[in-house]
């Protein structure tokens, strides 16, 4: 089975994959994030038909995996034999034959792709791959941009933060309205570390996977430490459920954020059940066009400062899979202009 794991990134999504690669049927590896990187430089590869443009999409997705921070354990990718899996010639059909030898070299029978951005794609998943099931994780966003005004990556301003937060929210949503609950399933963060027990039997029931009591041990795990040591990120990894990690937004968030927060992305908090605290409904501000540059400056200065307050080993590993997608937007580049002269 495949498995698709949607929603924002902050949400516990590293927690409960851990959990899910406990299970016995399926593989939880740290994403790479295929689909997120290299969809957009798709079109620069030319007509996906001549061999020789796949070879490279089909070169370049394994090399992704390859310079990923945390190693996929025992993992070898043959070229060749990935090429051979692909039922069609497109990015999708590459992503899912790179996840097949990671479950069977892994001895699973299902694997479980966590890149939380494939929301953005989850549409086309559904229906490229009618018999894959997707967990939509959620948690508060004012939880999530709390967390991501201390992370590395991600949006630092609370307006640019709630605008992702929402969008990704809805899309999810939506999702489920199409495909519904036979195919999607959505759990919160919250109810996830408040009980971890309860939901991952629910998690199992809908995926027809067997429970087992290791989930509950994943802090223990090699996977959990491999994930710790490579970022600062996922340092919780390695501990039990944090209970207590939730509505810290409360005491640490100021008001004037919030109120950007809920008027902003308002729409996907009175969705998912959690309530106001700063702006009722219909009290949402507008934002002037000079505001918004303002925002922007400001979120693209705390970027910038978070990259280069990055661990160093850490900035070098992420830097690694950076260069990668650097070469192929240059590669791709000059082989567009080498058709055009010719």
């Amino acid at each position: 089975m495949k498995i698709f794991m949607i929603g924002t990134q902050r949400s516990g999504s590293n927690l409960f994959r851990l959990m899910l690669n406990q299970l016995p049927e399926i593989a939880a590896p740290h994403p790479p994030h295929i689909l997120i990187r290299l969809m957009p430089l798709v079109p620069t590869y030319g007509d996906l038909a001549d061999p020789e443009s796949f070879r490279l999409l089909v070169d370049d997705a394994c090399r992704l995996v390859e310079t990923n921070p945390v190693e996929w354990e025992g993992v070898k990718l043959d070229r060749v034999d990935i090429e051979g899996r692909c039922d069609r010639r497109d990015l999708y059909a590459v992503m899912a034959a790179i996840y097949d030898v990671l479950r069977e070299v892994w001895g699973k029978s299902s694997w479980c792709c966590k890149s939380l951005g494939n929301v953005k794609y989850a549409s086309e998943l559904a229906d490229r791959f009618p018999d894959a099931k997707f967990i939509y994780l959620y948690r508060d966003g004012r939880d999530v941009a709390l967390s991501f005004t201390k992370a590395i990556e991600g949006e630092k301003n609370y307006y640019h933060i709630a605008k992702v937060w929402d969008a990704d929210q809805q899309l999810a949503l939506r999702l489920l309205d199409r495909i519904g609950q036979q195919r999607e399933l959505a759990i919160s963060y919250e109810a996830l570390t408040q009980d971890e027990l309860g939901t991952m039997r629910n998690v199992c029931d809908f995926l027809g996977a067997t429970y087992s009591e290791s989930a509950m041990d994943f802090y223990r795990t090699e996977e959990a430490k491999k994930a710790a040591t490579a970022s600062n990120l996922w340092e919780n990894v390695t501990k039990p459920v944090m209970k207590d990690n939730t509505r810290k937004f409360l005491t640490q968030t100021k008001k004037e954020d919030l109120q950007i927060f809920e008027s902003v992305a308002g729409r996907s908090l009175d969705e998912l059940g959690y309530e106001r605290v700063a702006l009722k409904k219909g009290e949402e501000l507008e934002f002037a066009p000079d505001q918004i540059a303002s925002f922007t400056e400001d979120n693209e200065r705390l970027k910038k400062l978070a990259w280069e307050n990055l661990d160093p080993e850490d900035r070098r590993r992420r830097a690694e899979q950076r260069a990668v997608l650097d070469e192929i937007a240059a590669r791709n580049a000059r082989r567009a202009e080498a058709v055009a002269v010719s």
